[in-house]
């Protein structure tokens, strides 16, 4: 028998991809989850969880951005003793999935090729409503289980950033759906520090007397090939550790270009860019090779009077890293469950920042699993629902599995 048809682990295919279906046709891109959390909330509630067991935090009030809810957290009371389990997964989707129109292509679910699909994370969002249906229908014992919607994770996981760990109830471990393939366990992720600069040159005629100007953009265009010559640019190695590098904002004002005349040197400039590591230190340390080579730009460039830009260089953490052993209980659970299910394990660490990074943070051990998302963040996303069905199963078999 086909462990994936293993009735012990019940599955209402059809209700699944219904339920992932509708939840790709609402939109809710980045800090506006409002009406796809009403989605869910309508969906948990058809398919028996008590209203009053449905809640949003507050983290919308601390996140600097302009947030329509805060995350959604669902309870679902234990029907047999146990430690309490998190699942966790994303309510908003990247801004080129605004007006999506999900179809089914064959063995896929596809969009029109007009915009992304959304699959990232709404196959999350469609797996932890179909577990809470096949608990609640098939009367599945399982222990006290929490469900987290966050928000914002596509703009700098600000949800799960400013979540308050106090409201979940104390679970001892997590399961993050915002991956590919069901057999991909990921157990680490890089941190993220973020670095901007401000130059603040002097404008001249740069025709007439070019010479009484300190250009912005020849400070920030020096220092990046600065950066670049001592090895903190793009794939960063060095003796005490390495990761990577990028500037990804070279501009001016308010989003603007940096100068607006061809015959003025240009007086003010913006930069943006990252630093990523597995280590949170070195990623500081490659920020701060950044600040160094901006310093030495700045150095170089004077006008007749010998006068220089002003600088001003900041750099924060964005994310945290974090790396779980092998023998970590959520790790040792996924394994064993996957197993069970006929999938070897695949070992991941990633290379980008998930929830899975803070709420690791805020003391809850997180694993991230996979449920059909692919050509994520491009017109060319697809659900692989083959992978999702796999997904889902997992999902369910990781809330009622003995501890």
């Amino acid at each position: 028998m086909d462990t994936m048809d293993n009735p012990s682990i019940p599955l209402d295919k059809t209700a699944a991809e219904e339920h992932l279906m509708r939840f790709l046709s609402v939109e809710g891109v980045t800090g506006h989850e409002a009406n796809i959390a009403s989605a869910v909330i309508e969906a948990l509630k058809a398919v028996g969880v008590p209203e009053a067991d449905i809640r949003f935090d507050d983290a919308n009030d601390r996140i600097p951005l302009p947030t329509e809810t805060g995350n959604l957290i669902v309870d679902l009371p234990g029907t047999r003793p146990g430690p309490r389990l998190l699942f966790s997964t994303h309510l908003d989707t990247v801004p080129l999935c605004a007006g999506a129109k999900p179809r089914r292509d064959g063995d896929r679910i596809v969009s029109d090729g007009t915009t992304a699909l959304g699959g990232d994370a709404r196959t999350g969002v469609a797996l932890l409503v179909v577990a809470a249906e096949m608990l609640i229908k098939h009367n599945l014992p399982h222990p006290p289980i929490t469900l987290l919607f966050t928000v914002r994770e596509e703009s700098g996981l600000h949800g799960a950033r400013e979540l308050d760990p106090a409201v979940l109830g104390g679970p001892v471990m997590c399961v993050n759906v915002d991956g590919q393939l069901a057999s991909d366990l990921i157990v680490g992720a890089v941190g993220q520090e973020n670095w901007e600069v401000e130059i603040h040159g002097q404008a001249s005629h740069a025709g007439v007397a070019p010479e009484k100007g300190i250009s912005a953009t020849l400070v920030g265009a020096l220092a990046l090939a600065e950066a670049h010559a001592a090895g903190w640019f793009g794939k960063v190695e060095k003796p005490d550790g390495r990761g990577t590098s990028n500037i990804g904002i070279f501009g001016g004002k308010n989003g603007g270009p940096a100068g607006d005349a061809t015959n003025v040197v240009t007086d003010y400039a913006f930069l943006r860019g990252e630093a990523r590591s597995p280590e949170l230190t070195f990623a500081t340390i490659i920020a701060k090779g950044y600040k160094a080579a901006f310093e030495k730009a700045k150095n170089s460039v004077k006008d007749h009077h010998g006068a220089t830009a002003r600088v001003t260089f900041t750099h924060k953490i964005a994310y945290p890293p974090f790396k779980l052993n092998e023998d970590a209980p959520v790790v040792v659970r996924a394994t064993k469950a996957m197993k069970s299910l006929g999938l070897e394990p695949n070992y991941l660490f990633s290379n980008g920042g998930l929830d899975a990074n803070w709420l690791d943070k805020h003391g809850i051990p997180t694993i991230t699993i996979g449920a059909g998302q692919a050509e994520i963040h491009t017109v060319k996303e697809y659900v692989d629902l083959a992978e999702y069905e796999k997904g889902c199963r997992l999902g369910v078999l990781l809330a009622t599995m003995p501890d």
